[in-house]
């Protein structure tokens, strides 16, 4: 047999900061190996051990291969095969008949990072602003952390990733980089071997622990009175950098009068749980830092205060005017998405009136409590919420409404599809182009299709174009080709963009985003300076206040995994045996005192719900916090997830997740003999 052998580039499409180069070995249309691109600027050829074998993903078994049709009670799990023509025009009839008796608004389509590239992620805005539908507020990630940073540094670019090579004093702050930033770890090792010192500062010792020269561990939600803390001692030491506050801050003096006397290292060792010594260890470190630089994670944001806890952490580098020392800074996230004119993908402009938005984090509550008018049909595209979104209990309650009409575009049997009437099959990032950027360096890059669709899936623009024909939508944005957008957002080049090789980026090479000269020292607020005192916030000042608590003894960390994304890869057989299955790690006294042993089921609970575990004793966790790394499928799609103990509550600002802020009890599994 003549076997045509291709080696052709791709991306990454999952959500991570990383957007790693890929090179797809492709033999008569399958993809049978996937390495790392060695010319990638950020991932030099490298990939975590998700993607290693991410051929074993796009040609799974368990692929939903065909359209289906539910045809037993909701969560059964029982289907039949129908057409392509069958399912849309089962979809349109009854989105007509549900907008002739409630409206459009009825329709609500849950969407988010289950593929990062810029067509395919974002395309459904413009099929559901045209269709007049509910609109949804896309905020469960990070977006009081993007709040935190704007607050005090507006559009000020984040430093370029090599930065922290530079560097001798590096914090990795509320970030297990081993699960979700691995390729920042590369400038890490440089730094560490031109002698710089690495701390952690997070809630565990998590798996990035082991690379690190000392851990600080916080008590979950009180990273924003650490900050000050540190500040407070950074002022009393004079290790401040007075000619940078006087050229490029704003409001330090008024921080310094009114703010930090009240976070004196006793006060703060009191809410952080830290002690003293280490508390002034680190000040002083970080104070006394050639280039310090601060990698921040995400966790930190997804409390009740997550954005005023940002908003302090990203005061820290300028008191110590870390940004005008080449290696210093602190990088929250690469804002690239000025290169490209998006509103080409979500034409808001279809959107002839303002229609009602409900938070992504409300999902629950909005399935079973909106009734002017309720929803009756949820269209989910890339995203599983019966697991990945807060107060699991309260949105399966709302899948499970028989005059709730749902329909699924997925890969994969998930939880999610398990509740749909409709599930569609979709692509891959190999089966679909796209053009990629990133949140964690300025690398951009188009992927063309490099297979076929696997059986009978389509791109969500190919669905979108599909159901946009049979609601009879005329207009030409909906009879572009994925290439059609593609090029729309290159040609014309926005200002950003023209200075880089548009050749090389429509040939599907990775190429970065170039930064002027200045960058690190031009500071894009309306003083023109660092703003520690931002007048148009309701606090102009930062502060701490306490997160939301629970009445119950443990925090929850619900962690990533070093084997899985959200609730993605749980297809992998090959990885899910690395998991483990879903375990509970709790600290030694604590499991003591509440009787319980190593290896036994237990149930976490709270008012929200409850969920089962294996437990795992370890010293790596404190007293008061329980952990549990990654989200998975239930075999039983009814089965309860670390989500079942979430809330719906939002953040402080921006309206994000709350899903770090979760506190609840532990016992014995129910029936279940312990292990020793």
């Amino acid at each position: 047999m003549n076997l045509r052998s291709k080696v052709v580039r791709s991306v990454c499409p999952y959500d991570c900061p990383d957007a790693c180069g890929l090179l797809i070995e492709v033999i008569d249309g399958q993809a049978v190996k996937v390495t790392g691109d060695p010319e990638h600027p950020f991932t030099r050829g490298t990939l975590c051990p998700k993607m290693a074998h991410y051929e074993r993903t796009v040609h799974s078994p368990h692929r939903i291969t065909q359209p289906l049709a539910r045809t037993g009670e909701k969560g059964t799990g029982q289907y039949k095969p129908i057409s392509w023509d069958e399912g849309v025009e089962r979809i349109v009839s009854t989105w007509k008949e549900i907008i002739s008796q409630y409206g459009a608004e009825a329709i609500l389509p849950y969407s988010y990072a289950g593929t990062m590239g810029m067509v395919q992620r974002n395309c459904g805005e413009g099929f559901f602003y045209r269709l007049g539908a509910s609109r949804l507020d896309r905020t469960i990630c990070s977006s009081s952390k993007g709040y935190g940073w704007s607050a005090v540094m507006g559009e000020t670019l984040a430093p370029h990733p090599d930065e922290v090579g530079k560097s001798d004093f590096i914090i990795l702050w509320s970030t297990n980089a081993l699960a979700t930033n691995i390729h920042l770890l590369n400038y890490v090792r440089e730094a560490k071997k031109r002698g710089a010192v690495v701390w952690l500062i997070d809630t565990y010792e998590n798996p990035t622990a082991r690379l690190v020269d000392k851990v600080v561990l916080v008590r979950p939600g009180r990273d924003a009175a650490l900050a000050l803390g540190m500040m407070h001692i950074l002022a009393s030491e004079n290790l401040l950098d007075q000619s940078f506050i006087s050229s490029y801050v704003q409001g330090f003096e008024e921080l310094r009068r009114e703010v930090l006397p009240d976070y004196f290292p006793e006060k703060v060792c009191q809410i952080t749980g830290i002690e003293e010594g280490l508390l002034r260890e680190l000040a002083l470190y970080y104070g006394k830092a050639r280039a310090p630089f601060i990698a921040l994670g995400s966790g930190l944001c997804r409390y009740g205060n997550g954005a005023m806890t940002v908003r302090a952490i990203t005061c820290l580098p300028a008191i110590i005017g870390a940004w005008n020392k080449p290696g210093g800074g602190l990088l929250v996230s690469t804002s690239t998405g000025k290169a490209f004119p998006t509103d080409k993908i979500t034409r808001k402009d279809l959107l002839t009136k303002s229609t009602r938005m409900v938070n992504m984090n409300q999902l629950g509550s909005a399935l079973t409590e909106l009734s002017y008018p309720p929803i009756k049909s949820l269209y989910v595209y890339h995203s599983n919420p019966a697991v990945v979104a807060p107060d699991q209990r309260m949105i399966i309650k709302g899948l499970m409404r028989e005059d709730l009409f749902t329909v699924v575009h997925e890969r994969f049997m998930t939880n999610t599809a398990g509740y749909a009437d409709i599930i569609l099959p979709a692509t891959s990032s190999l089966e679909h182009s796209d053009i990629y950027r990133s949140y964690g360096h300025y690398g951009i890059q188009k992927a063309a299709a490099v297979i076929p669709p696997v059986g009978e899936a389509k791109s969500n623009w190919e669905v979108f174009q599909l159901l946009a024909q049979a609601l009879g939508f005329t207009e030409s944005y909906f009879k572009q080709t994925t290439e059609d957008l593609i090029e729309g957002l290159i040609d014309p080049p926005t200002e950003w963009l023209a200075g880089v090789e548009l050749k090389k980026l429509r040939g599907g090479y990775p190429v970065e985003l170039p930064l002027p000269g200045n960058y690190k020292t031009r500071f894009l607020t309306p003083s023109g300076k660092i703003e520690i005192y931002n007048p148009k916030e309701t606090e102009p000042l930062p502060y701490y206040f306490a997160p939301y608590e629970d009445d119950a003894p443990f925090y929850l960390m619900s962690a990533p995994s070093l084997y899985s994304l959200n609730s993605s890869f749980n297809e992998r057989p090959d990885l899910l045996s690395k998991k483990k299955g879903p375990c509970l790690l709790m600290n030694p006294r604590d499991a003591e005192d509440k009787k319980l042993l190593d290896g036994q089921r237990v149930i976490a609970f709270n008012v929200r719900g409850e969920a089962r575990f294996s437990l795992k004793i370890t010293e790596a966790v404190p007293q008061g916090v329980v952990v549990t790394e990654g989200l998975y499928f239930s075999k039983n799609i009814e089965d309860s997830t670390v989500n079942a103990l979430t809330s719906q509550r939002l953040t402080d600002k921006a309206a994000g997740s709350t899903l770090y802020d979760v506190k609840v009890d532990v016992r014995n599994g129910e029936g279940v003999k312990p292990t020793t």
